[in-house]
């Protein structure tokens, strides 16, 4: 008899600590099917951040790392390098990754770092009460927002896209953006983490997979209206499928195609001495 549903072996059977109508046991529950279907419970690293994604260690039954708030990227470049032949995954949430980790996300990105970013979105701070996030949409209520995010009077800025911030960078070579609303689409979100898994063990440049969470307790609702806001409010505002996909073509531009360096500010020789130095300086 072939057995057809099971509970992932990388998956932990334990409780939830994370809150009634919460995504995140959806995005824990695909990342280790993938994982136990490609076979590399061995050879997978997960670095897991500060914020309701900090419990994810007690989950994922394989090897896990928690850096600093937002240095995920950091951790997961230096693992990578390192284990190149491993699947090392960034898992981040929008105020870790789109806030006090965006230069390490930005940069990591477009160096091509060879690792998967998994993006959780719920447009709020989760953990640490329902403050404003980087991705709160204009309009929505938050408790450093009372009356709604205002990118005008109140200088709020605008929610941050951040598949489309990344997009634009020439070492990211696959990005999507799903949801876990419906069965439907979290199959197709199971299928976009596959995709860039496939991507990274392939050797393939930087991957990310923005997955939209309801958040029901800071949301103020309950579970149902929560999925009923996400669909109606966070798909139009970050709208689902691949954003970017370039697996199959090179994009990152080799050194004979960039543009050449004046010679004025052309690199000082390795054995210059101090006035070769002070020469090209004048």
């Amino acid at each position: 008899m072939k057995k057809l549903y099971g509970h992932p072996e990388s998956l932990y059977d334990i409780s939830t600590k994370y809150c009634g109508g919460c995504g995140h046991g959806i995005i824990h529950r695909i990342i280790t099917e993938l994982v136990d279907e490609m076979g590399l419970r061995e050879k997978a690293i997960i670095t897991n951040p500060v914020g309701c994604a900090i419990w994810a260690d007690l989950y994922f039954n394989f090897d896990s790392v928690q850096p600093p708030h937002g240095r995920t990227p950091a951790a997961a470049t230096g693992i990578k390098r390192i284990l190149p032949d491993h699947l090392v995954i960034c898992y981040q949430g929008d105020g870790d990754m789109a806030a006090i980790g965006t230069a390490e996300m930005i940069h990591a990105a477009n160096r091509g770092e060879k690792f998967t970013t998994i993006f959780v979105n719920n447009a709020i701070y989760g953990m640490t009460g329902g403050q404003m996030a980087p991705t709160t949409l204009v309009g929505q209520r938050a408790t450093t927002a009372p009356y709604g995010r205002d990118p005008g009077e109140a200088g709020m800025g605008y929610p941050i896209r951040v598949c489309e911030l990344l997009a634009q960078l020439d070492g990211t070579r696959y990005i999507a953006r799903g949801a876990v609303n419906t069965a439907a689409n979290i199959r197709k979100a199971k299928g976009y983490i596959k995709k860039a898994f496939e991507a990274q063990m392939a050797g393939i440049g930087f991957t990310m997979v923005e997955v939209l969470s309801p958040c029901p307790t800071n949301w103020s609702m309950d579970p149902v209206k929560a999925v009923e806001w996400l669909e109606d409010n966070m798909i139009p505002a970050f709208p689902l499928g691949e954003v970017k996909n370039n697996l199959g073509a090179q994009t990152v531009r080799t050194a004979a195609q960039l543009p050449a360096v004046p010679e004025d500010t052309a690199p000082v020789p390795e054995n210059a001495g101090a006035k070769d130095i002070a020469r090209g300086a004048a």
